[in-house]
This record gives C-alpha cells, sequence and structure tokens, in this order.
C-alpha cells in the first residue's frame, strides 16, 4: 500500500475524479506501451513508505550503514524491474523549474513543512515516536543528490528519462499528446489538463489493499471524459481552475458537480462568474496558458529507446556502494530477465567483476 502523507513539495492537483470515466486496467494489459512515469511523485511514494517505523525510529527514509538514504533507490530498483518484467517500457519524467504562478502554493508546503520539521524535533527530544513518525511522512525531501542518484540508477538499468522544462506531469502529458508516450502514470489528475490522452492511476497498487478495500488501477481516457461531459478541452481547464488547482485555490462554493453544470451552462468562467457575481481569478488568462500551452523540453525519439542492463554497473553501485542484500538484487535481476533486458550469463555475486 503506497500512502502519499501530507507531500509538501508535490501536489495532487485538481481532483477530478466525480467526472472522469475510469476504466479498469493493469500491468499485463500495459505490456508494449511506453509509459510516461512522475518520477518526483513517484519518489515521494518511496520515500514516504519505506522508513524508519521500529520503536524508536525517527520514521525518516531508510539508509545504509553510511547515514545515506536508500529508500528511494529501492523502491526505483523494485519498480523498475517490475515493469521491465511485464513488457512495459518505462520512461521517467522528472520536475523542471516550478512556474512563477505556482508560488505562493510552494511557500504554503515549506511553511507547512518547516512546521511539521519543529514538531518532529520536539517529538523525538520527548521520546514520542509515534508523533516524531507521523510528522517525519510530512517533511520528506527529495533532494538534488537523490534525484541524480536516481538518474543514474536509470542509467544503468537502460531506462530513459527526462527533466521538464517545468511540471514532470506535464511534460509527460506533452510527449504522449505528440505520441511519444503510449500513456502517462501518476496520481496527478492535472496530466489530463495538461492533455495528456490517457491516464493510468494507480498503476503500480493495483490488487493491493487500502483502507480495507482492494485497489485497481485506472484507465481514464480524455477524449472519452470530454465527450460523456460535453466539454471541450478549454472548458475542462475553465472547470478545473474554478474547482481550485495548483496555480489557484478556486471559486468558494463550486464544487466539480456544481462547477460542472455551471460551465456547461455558461461556457467560460468569465460567464459564470457574471452570473453568479463572484470575481474572476487574477491572472486567469496565464493560468489557462500554463495547462492548454505548457512550456516542455523537446525530446528527439532516439533519446526514448530501452537500452540493455550493466548489471556490473548495478552490482557496483548497489550492493557495493549501498550495501542492498544479495536477495534485493537477485529478485530485480529476475524481472530484468523476464522483460529480456538482462544479458545472460556472469554471476549477481560481488565476485563477478573480472567477467
Amino acid at each position: 500500500m503506497h500512502t502519499y502523507g501530507d507531500l509538501q513539495l508535490k501536489g495532487m492537483g485538481c481532483n477530478l475524479k466525480d467526472i472522469a470515466p475510469k476504466e479498469q486496467t493493469n500491468l499485463k494489459a500495459l505490456a508494449g506501451q511506453r509509459v510516461g512515469i512522475d518520477a518526483f511523485l513517484t519518489a515521494f511514494q518511496f520515500l514516504t513508505t519505506m522508513r524508519d517505523r521500529s520503536p524508536q525510529g525517527d520514521g525518516m527514509p531508510l539508509s545504509d550503514d553510511n547515514g545515506n538514504p536508500v529508500s528511494h533507490l529501492m523502491g526505483f530498483l523494485h519498480r523498475t524491474a517490475t515493469l521491465i518484467g511485464h513488457g512495459i517500457k518505462p520512461v521517467y519524467v522528472f520536475d523542471g523549474t516550478s512556474p512563477a504562478l505556482k508560488a505562493d502554493e510552494m511557500a504554503a508546503r515549506r511553511k507547512r513543512r518547516l512546521e511539521a520539521e519543529a514538531i518532529h524535533k520536539e517529538a523525538l527530544e520527548a521520546g514520542d515516536f509515534t508523533l516524531a513518525q507521523k510528522m517525519a511522512a510530512r517533511i520528506m525531501h527529495y533532494s538534488p543528490q537523490m534525484v541524480e542518484e536516481t538518474q543514474r540508477l536509470l542509467d544503468l538499468l537502460g531506462v530513459p528519462w527526462v527533466t521538464a522544462a517545468a511540471e514532470g506531469e506535464a511534460q509527460a502529458a506533452v510527449m504522449a499528446a505528440k505520441g511519444q508516450l503510449d500513456v502517462v502514470a501518476t496520481q496527478d489528475w492535472d496530466a489530463l489538463l495538461y492533455g495528456s490522452p490517457v491516464l493510468i492511476r494507480n498503476m503500480m497498487d493495483d490488487g493491493s489493499k487500502r483502507y480495507g478495500r482492494v485497489v485497481h488501477a485506472e484507465s481514464i481516457n480524455l477524449q472519452t471524459m470530454l465527450t460523456e461531459n460535453d466539454l471541450s478541452r478549454e472548458q475542462l481547464v475553465d472547470l478545473a481552475i474554478m474547482i481550485g488547482t495548483d496555480y489557484h485555490p478556486g471559486i468558494k462554493g463550486i464544487g466539480p458537480k456544481t462547477g460542472l453544470k455551471l460551465i456547461k451552462q455558461h461556457g467560460t468562467i468569465e460567464a459564470v462568474c457574471e452570473a453568479k457575481a463572484k470575481e474572476v481569478p487574477e491572472r486567469l488568462d496565464e493560468i489557462r496558458q500554463i495547462f492548454l500551452d505548457h512550456p516542455s523540453v523537446e525530446v528527439a525519439d532516439e533519446d526514448l529507446e530501452q537500452g540493455q542492463v550493466d548489471r556490473k554497473g548495478l552490482v557496483q553501485f548497489l550492493q557495493v556502494e549501498r550495501q542492498f542484500s544479495q536477495r534485493r538484487m537477485d529478485q530485480a535481476f529476475e524481472k530484468l530477465k523476464e522483460g529480456g533486458k538482462l544479458r545472460e550469463g556472469g554471476q549477481t555475486s560481488l565476485f563477478s567483476f573480472d567477467g
């Protein structure tokens, strides 16, 4: 089960679940597809899930004997090997610089994070490890060093990655709209607003339990969503802005269902605001532009090709430098072999460097 905690640096975007037609899917159904994955949101899943929850643990990510965090590496190794084992072609997309419009949201998250850090410190000093572990989930930081290490790991796995111009899920959506990716896998609904033709949610949680219920991976088709709700993409973006996004808190008193009725009735936010005597959101056209024409980097098709696994390099990085267990490595190598990305021959032990 993945719990997201109160992620301080990564939002979940606008919640469109009430108007999104979902189809159940699974990893098997995605075989052969190139899947764009929001790397930062994925990293936060690992950091908030794999942490020290021992009786006197501080709740922070697991680390090796030298104090280097390893939760992100454990997570990315397991997840990527699993995807490759299912014949999926992952492409990880990392956040670039947040748009200036998001400054207020980022400042609010930083403030919450600093408050949680203070409570975490006090709780540890007072010996209240339950509270400390709860707060730890709110202060997770996917540091530049962790990002670099993740990218090194992906290079060794032969898996392509991209650094976005701005938001990771937006870059992935733009690439999917161009046909460079088949689907975008993220929990963030905003991928649809950015124009991803298909969004996959709960991709890795399929079959697991959350709050006593079995979780299923879901596929949401943007065109089906627009057709079923009788909306244009521009109207969907206007609806999202009224509900509330990372760039604007929304219009008070308007939720997804009311918003949908109003946007269908009046056509645009300006017309809704006029009819309901509400103020038009500030910088509205800028916010629309962020969704409809998000800044993105050009990526050459050949840079998205999957390569072979560097087994020797992985052993050196993860087993020698980061003390990964033989069992963990063997499990990953088995899945990579199933996916046809690991050449046969050679031991996985520490003594296989001269082969």
